[in-house]
């Protein structure tokens, strides 16, 4: 476009600013001081609380990643104007320089100190503790059972470098049938500047809400007149889906993976033999009577995916067997515990078994690695936190079996090259793991993919292969998910992106915008061809003047934005405008389709021209 038109796009075309790397906090979890500070922090806390008042009660305020919490018993509901006197009063004990000091005690003396200042909260937390029993003091009257560590001296504490965040409902113990009591959150840095990193980030999480995302972008909502928990897929949000599905799909087929489809009921009598109405009964939906006989809701694929194995005698020449399955299960959540898209009571698990050998466990598991890089990095993840759980003191199996999986599963990772920790103990009963989390785009972690190997179904369901020598054998089963969940990562990815998806993602990835009702049919004519080589491209009708229809466009984070007006559609073009990479100039209408057509293809953020796709001045 050209003349005063040209300079109506260029005054109102909204540009995106480019991000900015984000500050590395500390964790508490890998510094020892600030360890120390918010567990300092969160004593100062309570003791300024019972200092205003008098009648409340505490009982646990553990530290977080982000920061510290107490609950307490309180008569009256905790408010704003509250939260501000508290902070205040906290920043007087820290400017008092109160030493903060560890007193081992007995049992009896403990109780006794408890009785004198009428905790019942301290009585049922000191049943638990074993000798030598500790409490820190906090000056010469306050003091509450503790294990540390503290710091020396409230001098230590910056008096500008914390905050107190919000209120919350707890139930003691995390038990509904229990008291409810008031959780203040807090948050507590080494300098104000990390404080100040903090805030920026809460805001830009804010910004980043997937439920408001979804909602504005018109992706998905949850119906409470359907129940809570429960997602519905709008056309927008459906679409992104389908784009996800048929590429993880692709990626197991090239993988060497096989698709499998399963009920989503089954007979009781299946849950009982896979042991999941012993050990997970209190997270499945009630059973359903038919025909005279119960059924279940499947809250994992698992047992399908065993009873499929079973069908058939095996031999050890079919193995490894890899079977995915982008299954959906139902699980009771708590009211309390549900989140938008990232805890629901229905969703889909990228599920995914490989009944190998033992000699096959390492291949299979660098193989599994690399199938979650390839997914992960197409969603541009590529910062993973790693972890290896080993045997835990309660287990099955025998330790040479343990013992072997462990190794495929360390050899697999240091052929891969990623670092990782181990945590000793931390694998389930039934098998070791790997667990990996994402980074996002504002440094939060994310749980993510699993990978576990199960000696546990294989043993229930009486699973086996013919070996070499004719002997039965008992196959390794491994359990992976890389997603997790398409809901919770679709949730994750849609904060990562800010909604602002790449091109190939995007619901709708061109809007085309007529600047005049004469230009339609050439628009339309543009659609047509768009929409036959694979774009998903949409025409604003509205008939309002151009810079609504930018600023529209920019809102709903449309990748394309494809203007026209009497001169563009004379030479057979568009004007182009990008999210990403701003003013596109004017595009031939040939090299506009091409372009966009391999942007899908290769996955590309962002459409990228060479010289020989514009039209001249």
């Amino acid at each position: 476009m050209t003349g005063p038109e040209q300079e109506t796009v260029s005054s109102v075309a909204a540009t995106t600013p480019a991000p900015t790397a984000p500050v590395v906090l500390p964790k508490t979890s890998e510094s020892e001081n600030l360890l120390k500070i918010r567990h300092s922090m969160s004593h100062v806390m309570a003791m300024a609380v019972q200092k205003l008042f008098p009648k409340a009660q505490v009982t646990i305020g553990p530290w977080t990643e982000a920061g510290f919490y107490y609950d307490f018993d309180n008569p009256e509901p905790f408010t704003e104007a509250d939260l501000k006197a508290i902070k205040k009063e906290m920043g007087k004990i820290i400017g008092r320089k109160l030493p903060l000091e560890r007193i081992e005690v007995s049992r009896e003396e403990a109780e006794r100190r408890i009785k004198a200042q009428n905790e019942p909260y301290k009585l049922e937390i000191l049943e638990r503790l074993v000798e030598p029993i500790t409490l820190y003091t906090l000056g010469e009257q306050w003091w509450d059972l503790c294990a540390g560590p503290h710091v020396a001296n409230t001098s230590e504490l910056n008096p500008k470098a914390f905050e107190l965040e919000s209120v919350a409902g707890a139930y003691w113990r995390g038990d509904e049938t229990k008291a409810q009591l008031q959780r203040i959150y807090g948050t507590a840095w080494e300098t104000a500047d990390q404080l100040s990193e903090h805030r920026r980030r809460k805001e830009e999480a804010l910004r980043r809400d997937h439920r408001r995302l979804g909602k504005d972008l018109d992706l998905f909502s949850i119906e409470d007149e359907a129940g809570a928990g429960l997602v519905f897929w709008h056309p927008r949000g459906a679409r992104m889906r389908l784009l996800i599905e048929d590429f993880w799909r692709q990626a197991h087929f090239e993988g060497g993976y096989e698709l499998l489809y399963t009920p989503h009921v089954a007979d009781i009598s299946l849950w009982k033999t896979s042991g999941h109405l012993d050990f997970y009964a209190e997270s499945m939906f009630g059973p359903m009577e038919v025909d005279e006989r119960q059924y279940q809701l499947k809250p994992m694929n698992c047992p399908f995916h065993v009873l499929t194995y079973a069908s058939k005698l095996r031999s050890y020449r079919e193995l490894p067997i890899r079977w995915a399955e982008l299954g959906t299960v139902y699980r009771y959540e708590r009211p309390g515990v549900m989140h938008g898209l990232m805890r629901v009571r229905g969703f889909t698990q990228d599920d995914a078994h490989v009944f190998c050998l033992p000699e096959q466990i390492s291949d299979e598991i660098l193989r599994i690695l690399n199938l979650t890089e390839r997914i992960l990095s197409t969603f541009d993840f590529s910062n993973y936190e790693i972890n290896l759980s080993t045997k835990p003191d309660k287990a099955i199996g025998d330790d040479s079996v343990w013992e072997l999986a462990t190794k495929g599963l360390i050899e697999a990772l240091e052929r891969k090259g990623w670092a990782y920790k181990i945590d000793e103990g931390g694998g389930a009963f039934y098998g070791p793991k790997i667990d990996l989390k994402i980074e996002d785009a504002i440094g939060r972690m994310w749980q993510c993919s699993t990978i576990q190997l199960d000696f546990n179904l294989p043993e229930r369901f009486e699973l086996d292969y013919i070996a070499a020598d004719g002997s039965k054998q008992r196959p390794i089963m491994i359990h992976r998910a890389i997603f997790g969940s398409l809901e919770r990562f679709f949730g994750i990815m849609t904060e990562n992106y800010a909604g602002d998806f790449p091109f190939w993602l995007a619901p709708e990835q061109i809007r085309l915008l007529p600047v005049t009702d004469e230009v339609l049919g050439y628009v339309e004519e543009l659609q047509s061809q768009l929409k036959a080589a694979g774009v998903r491209a949409s025409i604003d009708r509205s008939g309002d003047r151009l810079g609504k229809l930018i600023r529209t466009g920019e809102q709903m984070k449309i990748p394309v934005l494809a203007v026209i007006g009497a001169k563009e559609a004379e030479q057979g073009a568009a004007s182009l405008r990008s999210r990403r990479d701003g003013d596109l100039g004017v595009i031939t209408k040939e090299r506009l389709i091409t372009t966009a057509q391999s942007a899908n293809q290769d996955r590309e953020a962002s459409l990228c021209f060479d010289d020989s796709g514009n039209v001249g001045e």
